[in-house]
């Protein structure tokens, strides 16, 4: 990746890797964010409307689930905001985080500070009534997610079941799953009502990657028309690592090959499964669009034209 290995190469002579825990803006005109390396602008150009579609948020304020294993140092809606201003994206879905179990009070204060280019994907379990399912849609909640690897607030039992009841409201179901734990639930998969949206390349394990039984099982859910894939994480599962992320990159384009029209990109910003001192570089992650989906169009499709279908953007709530 000619864009990505530039801005690498440029970084290293200036020592600009260093990760930044408060962001700021330099007399050259760079642009830190907090949980991110580097401050360099993307070399790709976001189009209008350009959608985040995986982000959390993180602040003392809201209490922390007892059994949470990932607890990340705060990360808040002025924080992301810089984030915004470096990579040039103006929508974005706030995901709630595993940190919080089932309380989504900090994704809907999130959603609430940041208005209408803002959407949410809440974690709910089957007690949840319909009354409050339908509080949550009206407050711009548009799915449910099930983290099955940092596991805690939801089981896989609750999956189909969840699944009924949000299919009525036009939600979808968002899926965390590792690539071995998506082809051993399989059968529950091929019959869930909802659409459905796999997190982060839906965890294809490398080196096998596209050869994985998972990558074939994601794409004959995609074929039946009600599957989407984040475009997101790639360092969570690649074994090349930056700037290329070659392994996962490969996947990736295997699914915008494959089906265009059904894929969103995400940032998964404060990347909260990796060290303080060893967080990516944000604008490296967004410019690997620029290889996976070389086409503009393409990429327009996945950053603008997706997200607006699938979160509902452009209607109220």
């Amino acid at each position: 990746m000619r864009y990505a290995i530039a801005r690498r190469a440029l970084l290293k002579g200036m020592g600009a890797m260093a990760i930044v825990a408060g962001g700021s803006r330099s007399s050259s005109g760079q642009t830190t964010a907090p949980w991110s390396a580097g401050s360099e602008a993307p070399r790709l150009k976001a189009p209008a409307d350009a959608c985040d579609c995986h982000m959390h948020i993180y602040d003392h304020r809201f209490p922390v689930a007892p059994n949470a294993k990932l607890r990340p140092a705060d990360a808040t809606v002025d924080d992301y905001c810089q984030l915004q201003k470096r990579l040039g994206t103006t929508r974005n879905v706030v995901v709630t985080p595993s940190t919080y179990g089932t309380d989504n009070s900090i994704t809907l204060d999130a959603i609430a500070k940041l208005g209408a280019t803002a959407r949410g994907v809440a974690v709910v379990d089957t007690s949840v009534t319909d009354a409050e399912l339908k509080r949550l849609d009206g407050l711009g909640i548009t799915g449910i997610r099930f983290n099955l690897v940092q596991s805690g607030a939801t089981t896989i039992e609750m999956l189909e079941p969840l699944s009924k009841r949000v299919d009525a409201l036009g939600w979808h179901v968002q899926i965390h799953m590792l690539g071995d734990q998506i082809v051993e639930m399989q059968d529950l998969l091929q019959r869930l009502p909802s659409r459905i949206v796999f997190d982060h390349l839906a965890r294809v394990p490398q080196p096998a990657g596209v050869d994985h039984p998972a990558f074939a099982l994601v794409r004959k859910l995609i074929d039946k028309g009600w599957t989407w894939v984040k475009l997101s994480s790639a360092y969570q599962d690649s074994k090349v690592g930056p700037p290329s992320y070659a392994d996962a990159s490969k996947v990736a384009q295997a699914y915008v090959k494959a089906a265009p029209e059904r894929m969103v990109w995400g940032s998964d910003w404060p990347h909260p499964t990796e060290k303080a001192d060893a967080k990516p570089d944000d604008a490296i992650l967004f410019d690997l669009l620029a290889d996976w989906a070389p086409e503009e169009a393409v990429r327009n499709r996945i950053l603008v034209d997706n997200p607006a279908t699938l979160y509902r953007f452009g209607k109220a709530g």
